[in-house]
């Protein structure tokens, strides 16, 4: 009788092993590339999302949340746009937690994602040109777009006193929005922008481009650009040449091997990244220190990748479906009001709540609150650079 009942409790046991469904979420970031300093702070950040829900044990149908990552390399729009393929028809995501660059998450939505029916939550896409492009309502950031970023900078800039910066900005879709935007908002505040001209990424000597930059002159350089690539490049060299010696840093340039890089010569320089100082950041933080796979929250985007992969599983249980053409409804449904806040550490919490028929309204780490077609309201973090660190002034 003993063997009997063994035998029927492992035949239970495997029959509910067998029943439990693998959900794969694509992890879609430039871990090679210009920001590849950051990604994997990043891919933990949204990997911990679903080691949580899983842990929880309150997914609905037995799913198990399984990330699949694959590097859209930030820069190359075809490498890019192969990865996310492979991952959609070969491994068969159900959504795709990223891009991550502006130019390389146009590229994906239009040639993947759309022709394929992915949602796709972008923590770091920040392009204007995003708002506005045909998704049929898969597309959503938890980044604000750089419309915002460049009003921002502006305040920062007018308040300091500066009458007149060159601006030089990426050669890409991310650059040019974001330059744009800063000059706009800048000049409408009375300052002038002397010079704003494009340089490339990748290349081992910017003195010609520093040059061009000096010659137009202004009271500092804002660069538009990424911090392990060309941006790093045109500070070096406007240093070494001493064309400029205090910079303009957009959220592109922000993380620590900017200062490991440049040394001492980079304090002095501020500016501002998307970051919350929402009751969540503070918790994803901690949670970061302590989690298997260890991140820093307060590196760009992290915050955001968090909330990001939340949102998917969080919107697939509010669905009680993973075909993205079905949950895709219920995004802006679980990450804004009316609803009962969900933190970081909740999801659990969320998904039991969700099973009960109650409203969330998903607020994350980073104040998490979508507007309009998906975008993020978002806020700023204001900084400066001392003693090789960059120090919070204060959050707008």
């Amino acid at each position: 009788m003993k063997k009997l009942l063994l035998a029927t409790a492992a035949t239970a046991l495997c029959a509910t092993i067998a029943s439990a469904e693998d959900v794969k979420l694509g992890v879609l970031i430039g871990f090679t590339g210009p920001i590849e300093s950051l990604t994997g702070h990043m891919a933990n950040a949204a990997e911990l999302a679903l080691s949580e829900a899983n842990a929880s044990g309150k997914l609905p149908n037995g799913w198990n949340m399984v990330p699949v990552r694959a590097d859209d390399t930030c820069g190359d729009a075809a490498a890019g746009t192969a990865a996310a393929e492979r991952i959609v028809t070969a491994d068969g995501v159900k959504g795709i937690m990223g891009g991550d660059c502006s130019g390389v998450t146009g590229a994906v939505l239009q040639n993947v994602a759309r022709p394929n029916g992915i949602v796709m939550i972008s923590p770091s896409a920040t392009s204007p040109a995003l708002s506005t492009a045909e998704d049929d309502g898969l597309f959503f950031r938890t980044a604000p777009s750089d419309a915002r970023e460049g009003e921002v900078m502006a305040d920062i800039l007018t308040e300091k006193g500066v009458k007149s910066i060159a601006l030089t900005y990426t050669n890409n879709d991310y650059g040019k929005g974001l330059a744009e935007s800063i000059a706009t908002a800048f000049t409408a505040k009375g300052g002038t922008v002397t010079i704003n001209v494009p340089h490339e990424d990748g290349k081992a000597d910017y003195s010609a481009e520093v040059a061009a930059l000096a010659a137009a002159g202004g009271d500092l350089l804002v660069v538009a650009g990424y911090l392990d690539q060309g941006g790093k490049g045109i500070i070096q060299n406007s240093l070494d040449t001493g064309a400029f010696t205090t910079f303009g840093l957009p959220g592109g340039m922000v993380g620590d091997n900017l200062p490991a890089a440049i040394g001492p010569a980079l304090d002095g320089s501020y500016g501002q990244v998307a970051q919350s100082d929402s009751p969540g950041a503070a918790i994803l933080t901690e949670m970061g220190k302590t989690s298997a796979a260890p991140f820093d929250a307060t590196s760009p985007y992290s915050m955001e990748s968090y909330d990001a992969a939340a949102l998917i599983l969080l919107s697939m249980a509010a669905a009680n479906s993973t075909d993205s053409k079905v949950y895709k409804d219920k995004v802006l449904d679980v990450a804004n009001a009316p609803g009962e806040k969900i933190l970081p550490g909740e999801i659990g919490k969320a998904l039991e709540l969700i099973a009960q028929g109650v409203d969330i309204d998903y607020d994350g780490a980073s104040g998490v609150e979508l507007m309009g077609p998906g975008e993020a309201a978002g806020r700023y973090k204001e900084f400066v650079v001392k003693g090789g660190k960059f120090e919070t002034v204060k959050f707008r």
